[in-house]
């Protein structure tokens, strides 16, 4: 009776799990038909972040950094040998056009030539006096006066070169400016054209950079520069190039130019500074966020919505800076972009746009630098 029973009980839950439709062997459905398909993802559309392109200024700058000289400098050398005397100066000390800076000392080594130059000028002055007697009293030809004549006025000569020669040598400055090195001391000895000291000219001071061959054409007297000086850490100041240089350095394959701050700032030769140099400024630029410039193997990209729809515009990019890409064409300005959610996203694929937090800087322009 007991497995009577049982069997009567298993047809009843069989009937009714089948009344139900869901009686299932392994994973496949049966006694109802076909599973429930899945939701269809036709009128899904893919969740997208946007931004406006805008109309701004852009600016394409290059990254140097130079170093404070003087172009107005002069190296002072000896006129003569003699001992160094009477240093007056240091390194540091300012001097003016005029000044005394140092001597060179010559009277003691030339007191014995002229002291023999004059014995050797009496004699010829007796020589001359003698045979201008003879040459009178017919003894000797007319020429031999003229000889002896020759030869005291050639001593004579070298007895005035000698006295003038004599005099210590007084070094001077040609014009104002701070003694930036001394080459030699008080007591030594230098030699003709031998180097004393240098001087520069603190009024003089620029800003040396070296710009690399690839922008030495663009490189032009007037460009705007921004200065930074790791003597004056976090201050910027606006300088212009005030010169070129009209030949590249050979070794370095650069072209020097020369920077003059705008302002007054008390300079050292050897700052070291940090430039960014403006090379080219676009006034009218359509921007766009650099995100939302895509690149394939062949071309730049982006995606404008149009109509819910992501449509896929090749475009010609110019100058890019601080997360921002110049649009030279394939959008303009006021057309919807997408800078988020492009993963996966094809041409003309339903969209769901939602504008980004993401904006485009506008006060003073954005830049593109260079190193």
């Amino acid at each position: 009776m007991k497995t009577k029973a049982a069997v009567i009980l298993a047809l009843v839950l069989t009937g009714a799990l089948a009344v139900s439709g869901v009686f299932m062997v392994g994973t496949t459905p049966f006694g109802g038909g076909e599973a429930e398909a899945a939701p269809s993802s036709a009128g899904e559309r893919a969740a997208v972040e946007t931004v406006s392109a805008l109309k701004g200024a852009i600016s394409e700058t290059l990254a140097m950094t130079g170093t404070v000289a003087p172009y107005r400098v002069a190296r002072l050398a000896s006129p003569a040998e003699g001992p160094v005397g009477d240093v007056r100066v240091r390194e540091g000390d300012r001097v003016s056009a005029g000044d005394e800076l140092l001597s060179i000392g010559r009277k003691k080594g030339v007191d014995a030539l002229v002291q023999s130059l004059r014995v050797a000028l009496e004699k010829e002055a007796a020589n001359l006096s003698h045979t201008r007697r003879l040459v009178e009293q017919e003894a000797l030809p007319g020429e031999e006066k003229d000889k002896a004549r020759a030869a005291y006025e050639s001593v004579r000569a070298e007895l005035v070169r000698a006295k003038e020669a004599a005099a210590d040598h007084f070094i001077v400055a040609p014009w104002d400016g701070v003694v930036s090195d001394m080459f030699v001391k008080e007591g030594g000895f230098v030699s003709p054209h031998a180097d004393l000291l240098e001087i520069y000219d603190p009024d003089s001071q620029v800003i040396r950079a070296g710009v690399p061959e690839r922008y030495a054409g663009r490189s032009e007297v007037g460009i705007p520069v921004e200065i930074r000086l790791d003597a004056y850490p976090g201050d910027r100041f606006k300088g212009t190039i005030e010169r070129v240089h009209p030949y590249l350095d050979a070794g370095m394959r650069t072209r020097t130019v020369e920077i003059r701050p705008e302002e007054e700032i008390a300079l050292l030769p050897g700052m070291f500074a940090r430039l960014s140099l403006r090379l080219k400024t676009v006034e009218d630029a359509v921007l766009v966020p650099s995100e939302a410039v895509q690149r394939d193997a062949e071309d730049a990209f982006v995606f404008v919505v149009e109509n819910d729809a992501a449509v896929r515009r090749i475009v010609a990019t110019g100058i890019e800076k601080d997360g921002q890409t110049q649009i030279r064409s394939g959008v303009e300005a006021g057309e919807v972009v997408i800078v988020a959610g492009m993963a996966g996203l094809a041409d003309g694929e339903s969209v769901s746009p939602t504008p980004s937090g993401r904006h485009i800087d506008q006060p003073g322009g954005a830049g593109s630098e260079t190193q």
